[in-house]
């Protein structure tokens, strides 16, 4: 059964008739007094409630109830119903229990939706290991979920794919947050193959390359004529999406103007194409990635609050390669196996004092960092055994590797991100530290070249 709580007598029976077509036995009331004796009768399985019984529509009365209803059932789903004009009021039932909340007037879809992804999470097994309570070893989670793009088999990992292995046959929004390098983009693939979204698009969306002038043409596309370089028709990235998942990586780097456009997308659930007015439906589901720490910067007033907890239904955190030292050698050994195919050098193979050494590297790139050592050591050595001795030439050597003048280095001496690096530092001499003129010289907003600034621990002004 489901609770419905809501002092307007029209609300309560769109409601109830929505939730009985949808199959759902429903109970409802207009106090807070009544919900809270309902609620002493019998416990629901989830409720739904408005945020507003008094005149004042200050929401205090609101949470007083849902406060009451966390204290008297603590377990028990709460979906908060209000006005797009009090986000920042559900924001505060969230922080008080509330497990997602939907604005008025309502999409049946989204909503019966969200009902069905909030009773999933809720009345799924708390744990997915055995009786016996061992966790579920590398094997036998191949065995009900495909893994096989994720190398490893640390207890921290696996934790992570015990969660996403739980949370992917629901429609729950998903925040990845792990350092760069750690695999987050693996993660998001693995919840899509792993969800009843399996056959439909997954598309990929770096947020930290959009400046905010672009957000709307490359998220919801435009018409032919919309604005002056409209030559042709596009279709956005949410549309390309429908259907299936949305990635969106480097959240963190989003300029506030621009989050408070996606903050209506997610939360209606509807869009606007740039020179067509007609609202389009979507059907979706979000998981974000970010290498930051949102929670600080919601403090900081640099990342919005009610966004945050949009998309931070679930939380996962990826350990950095660090934390799970005994998964290099099986992720360096993948990566060989890889290069044998690429390079049609089938002898290729990694010595055991060259896994033991791998081991012990700090590698603040984490698995990237990894990946490019492996293969250069590869390109560079031309042995078909590496040892110890070839990766520490690589490694030691550092992204140091120039080139002259108008040439570009030579293929092995020189990875993408080393390059990246010494183009940045250039520009950065160039233009005398000026992050404005460098972003604009580089093609990217400031916020995307902050985040490479902190990612190869370049040293710059504010």
């Amino acid at each position: 059964m489901i609770l419905i709580i809501d002092d307007d007598l029209a609300v309560r029976t769109s409601l109830k008739l929505l939730l009985k077509q949808a199959g759902y036995a429903t109970q409802a009331v207009a106090s807070p007094t009544e919900a809270l004796a309902a609620l002493a009768e019998a416990t629901p399985r989830l409720v739904l409630m408005d945020m507003n019984y008094s005149l004042d529509t200050s929401g205090h009365d609101g949470l007083t109830l849902l406060r009451q209803v966390k204290q008297l059932r603590p377990a028990l789903p709460v979906i908060l119903i209000t006005g797009w004009g009090s986000i920042t009021l559900a924001v505060e039932g969230m922080k008080a229990g509330a497990a997602e909340f939907v604005t008025k007037p309502w999409n049946n879809e989204a909503l019966l939706q969200t009902i069905g992804t909030v009773l999933s999470l809720a009345e799924a097994p708390a744990d997915s290991a055995p009786a016996d309570g061992a966790a579920l070893s590398r094997r036998q989670l191949d065995k009900q979920f495909k893994f096989s793009s994720i190398v490893g088999q640390d207890a921290q990992l696996l934790h992570v794919l015990r969660q996403i292995g739980q949370v992917a046959a629901t429609d729950a929004s998903v925040l990845i947050e792990g350092e760069s390098g750690t695999g987050k983009e693996l993660i998001a693939e693995a919840i899509h193959h792993n969800s009843h979204r399996r056959g439909q698009p997954f598309v990929k969306v770096n947020l930290g390359g959009i400046s905010s002038s672009l957000f709307e043409s490359e998220m919801f596309g435009h018409r032919r004529g919309a604005f002056t370089d409209a030559k042709t028709d596009r279709l956005g990235r949410f549309e390309m999406a429908n259907g299936g998942t949305i990635f969106l990586d480097e959240i963190g780097e989003l300029e506030m103007a621009s989050q408070v456009k996606l903050l209506r997308v997610l939360q209606d659930r509807t869009y606007e194409v740039l020179g067509d007015s007609k609202p389009r439906r979507l059907d979706i589901r979000v998981i974000a990635a970010t290498n930051r720490n949102l929670a600080e910067m919601v403090s900081q007033g640099r990342f919005r609050e009610d966004l945050f907890y949009r998309i931070n239904l679930i939380s996962v955190r990826l350990p950095a390669l660090r934390e799970r030292a005994q998964d290099i050698p099986l992720l360096a050994q993948h990566f060989v196996d890889g290069l044998r195919a690429t390079y049609h050098r089938p002898a290729l193979k990694l010595s055991t004092r060259a896994l033991h050494w791998l081991r012990e590297q700090v590698l603040p790139g984490n698995i990237r960092e990894l990946k490019n050592l492996v293969e250069r050591a590869v390109l560079v050595s031309g042995k078909e055994e590496l040892g110890p001795e070839d990766f520490q030439a690589q490694h030691q050597r550092g992204p140091v590797v120039t080139a002259a003048a108008g040439e570009l280095p030579a293929p092995g001496t020189m990875t993408l991100d080393e390059l990246e690096a010494q183009m940045i530092r250039q520009s950065l001499a160039h233009y005398d530290g000026n992050i404005s003129r460098v972003a604009k010289a580089l093609g990217l907003s400031r916020g995307a070249l902050y985040r490479r600034l902190e990612k190869y621990a370049i040293p710059f002004d504010e």
